[in-house]
């Protein structure tokens, strides 16, 4: 009697089969995405594949709420980054009084999202996206409050502006999936 797979058929068909996985999570984060920056447009739609995409655990999902999870789990990576890249900031005394008092606002920010994000992460899992939303509304809100601080002085170019527009971007896209949840 013949065995059913033969040796090249086997690993062909577990290349198939991780292949097609692959494709599944590359479309539903393509199309997600296509809804979120449809929806809002101040979200780019090639920063929301690209954030997904490099996320390792995304090229193994096709789950819109694990989805979600990751994007939650992308902003706080992002808010961490951030928040220590302020510090360093911080400990170069090199800056005038005005961009000083601005980083340390925004390091306050900052922190105060870490346990947020925290918070958020546990209320979407417990389906609990109202909560969830509101948490998540609030970085957004720091990243833009954090930016505008530095707009108040005629002249002073914000030091963060990319981190911040990273954190408004990966908030504005775990808010659109979250939305579509809810």
């Amino acid at each position: 009697m013949r065995p059913l797979f033969s040796s090249y058929s086997l690993p062909l068909l577990l290349l198939f089969i991780s292949t097609f996985h692959t494709i599944n999570a590359n479309n539903l984060i393509h199309e997600t995405c296509k809804k979120c920056s449809q929806k809002d447009p101040n979200l780019s739609y090639n920063f929301c594949v690209n954030s997904l995409q490099a996320a390792p655990k995304s090229q193994s999902i096709d789950d819109l709420r694990e989805l979600g999870k990751i994007s939650i789990k992308l902003i706080k990576q992002n808010v961490t980054n951030t928040r220590n890249h302020i510090k360093k900031l911080l400990g170069n005394k090199n800056s005038d009084s005005f961009i000083e008092s601005c980083l340390s606002d925004c390091f306050d920010l900052y922190s105060d999202a870490v346990p947020t994000l925290s918070q958020a992460l546990k209320d979407y899992k417990a389906k609990r996206y109202d909560d969830a939303n509101i948490e998540v509304s609030s970085v957004l809100d720091a990243s833009t409050t954090c930016e505008d601080g530095f707009e108040e002085k005629k002249g002073v170019v914000s030091p963060l502006t990319k981190r911040n527009n990273n954190t408004f971007q990966l908030s504005a896209i775990a808010l659109s999936i979250v939305n579509m949840l809810n």
